[in-house]
């Protein structure tokens, strides 16, 4: 293996090679935890892993096959309900750490999160399903223009173990208690077992990757990441390349994971967005295009695993409208070719689509 072929390999762990007869929550599963703060997006990550359909996957999620909440670095992703209990108990006291200073600014202390949470409990109880809104009106705190309660409420909410994502109200996010959507485990994992879970999942889901990949995908520090690979090197395999270790699941380098590929793929896609450095996927004279400095990742065009240009999405009634960038016109003269691509996506739509 060698630097150019990096992207390869990533993409047979992240399964965007084979035709996958996963349903969604393997997938889910098989990732640990798929960022997903773009929700519509989010779901096409699933999607493009899968044969499913938008609608199979939705309904994936409204049954709690998949559960979507705030865990490990503080934004949303897509968890096995496997997984979500063990995975929320080693993560959750490090998110809410980040947050800590905000919340006491907008004057929440434990006190107060303990107050407010007993509310929300009793709201929800009884498999309710309410917005973020409804939840705000019935505690009365009032949304003013520039203040972060809401947010802080419901992400402690969620990084306490109370709520998940419920089911979808039209198009509107609503929350549940997680309780009523997953049972707790009677066991526990320790810290030691928990991390060590949550690294082979990413070395097998994610690898070749480095411990400051795993660093910045968990939340945690790049010391206890290394403590946490020596504990299950034994079980993954790793090859130096430039004077940099990467690791990856046992057999990997004997799989084909050479081949001609093109995939749309969203934004936020774990793809880029689960690794620290990215360059092994695109010229860095594009990075600007690809994301932006405050973290905001585009939905990508990937060419046998390099970034070759970016697209966006534009749902109309009868049809779905996609808008290419292409970043040089070698891709741009060999649009029809790179346009059977978006065949997945029409397929996991259940709608036209339309090129412009």
């Amino acid at each position: 293996m060698i630097h150019s072929e990096i992207s390869h390999y990533r993409m047979a762990s992240q399964k965007l090679y084979q035709e996958n007869q996963c349903s969604p929550q393997e997938i889910v599963k098989h990732f640990g935890a798929m960022q997903a703060q773009d929700y519509a997006m989010a779901k096409w990550a699933i999607g493009s892993r899968c044969s499913s359909s938008e609608k199979e996957i939705e309904e994936a999620i409204n049954s709690a096959q998949i559960i979507r909440t705030h865990i490990l670095r503080p934004t949303w992703h897509f968890v096995s309900p496997d997984d979500i209990y063990w995975m929320l108990e080693l993560s959750s006291p490090q998110v809410k750490r980040l947050f800590a200073t905000m919340a006491k600014q907008h004057g929440f202390d434990e006190k107060k999160f303990d107050q407010v949470n007993a509310a929300i409990e009793k709201l929800l109880a009884g498999n309710n399903h309410l917005t973020r809104e409804e939840i705000m009106q019935e505690l009365n705190i009032q949304k003013k223009t520039g203040d972060l309660s809401p947010v802080i409420v419901m992400m402690n909410a969620e990084l306490d173990g109370l709520v998940c994502n419920g089911k979808m109200k039209g198009k509107q996010i609503t929350y549940t208690l997680l309780e009523e959507r997953v049972s707790k485990p009677k066991t526990k994992l320790s810290t030691e077992e928990a991390l060590a879970k949550l690294a082979l999942r990413y070395f097998e889901s994610h690898g070749p990757a480095t411990v400051y990949d795993f660093s910045w995908w968990s939340g945690f520090p790049a010391t206890i990441c290394k403590k946490t690979i020596n504990a299950i090197e034994l079980r993954l395999e790793n090859i130096t390349i430039d004077n940099q270790q990467y690791w990856f699941k046992q057999g990997l380098r004997d799989e084909e994971n050479f081949r001609e590929s093109l995939h749309f793929l969203p934004a936020f896609d774990e793809i880029l967005i689960s690794y620290k450095t990215r360059d092994v996927s695109f010229n860095t004279e594009h990075q600007s295009k690809v994301f932006t400095n405050n973290g905001i990742f585009k939905p990508i065009i990937l060419e046998n695993g390099k970034v070759i240009g970016i697209w966006k999405r534009t749902i109309k009634k009868d049809h779905a409208k996609i808008e290419t960038e292409f970043f040089n016109e070698t891709e741009s003269s060999k649009k029809e070719i790179l346009f059977e691509g978006i065949k997945a996506f029409e397929t996991y739509l259940e709608t036209k689509v339309v090129i412009e």
